[in-house]
């Protein structure tokens, strides 16, 4: 009895301490629990992970969702403000590789709507397309009453891609069937 006690004790300990927690941190990066987006709409940490590419550590990506959730159709079929948080750790990371990996994700994510999804991809590759560096942190966030991709770099809008559809192609590079890293979507659901 003492035992399940102590067990309790220490269980209830962690919940609240990991509850109280307005922040972690992973492979040095300080991922917050919420954002503010699209005006101050407040959004809340659903999960985070690191993605590895031939076994260096690219970026820390975190997902923010207005309602958490382990389903990823729910997410990308959700017609609610939600986010994803990219910051770049290595220097091996160049606009040229990112928008590369991210349109064989978007391969992957489409299927067969992928040709007529072509304008806005090259749109959204276009808006990643400066010098990256270390330390830069890009937020695709999605606002449902414009229908729109607001992609920010270090704070700054770089501009917009608007649709439903290209917010759940977006969403699907990480989240679909087919995700870019099964263990980065495991991550990003909160199923560590």
């Amino acid at each position: 009895m003492k035992l399940k006690k102590l067990f309790f004790t220490a269980f209830m300990f962690v919940t609240f301490w990991s509850n109280a927690q307005t922040q972690f941190e992973t492979e040095g990066v300080i991922v917050p629990r919420n954002i503010e987006i699209n005006g101050g709409k407040k959004i809340q940490l659903n999960g985070f992970g690191t993605r590895s590419k031939a076994w260096v550590d690219v970026y820390v990506q975190a997902l923010y969702l207005t309602a958490l959730s382990q389903d990823p159709q729910v997410i990308m079929d959700s017609e609610t403000d939600m986010a994803i948080r990219i910051e770049i750790i290595s220097k091996m990371v160049t606009a040229r590789k990112l928008t590369s990996a991210m349109e064989k994700g978007f391969e992957k994510s489409c299927g067969e709507k992928l040709n007529a999804m072509m304008p806005k991809i090259n749109q959204f590759k276009s808006l990643l397309s400066e010098e990256i560096v270390k330390g830069d942190v890009y937020v695709l966030s999605y606002n449902p009453k414009e229908e729109a991709i607001s992609v920010t770099k270090n704070d700054k809008l770089k501009g917009k891609v608007e649709g439903k559809d290209f917010k759940k192609a977006l969403f699907g590079i990480w989240l679909s069937n087919e995700p870019a890293d099964e263990d980065l979507k495991n991550e990003l659901l909160g199923k560590h």
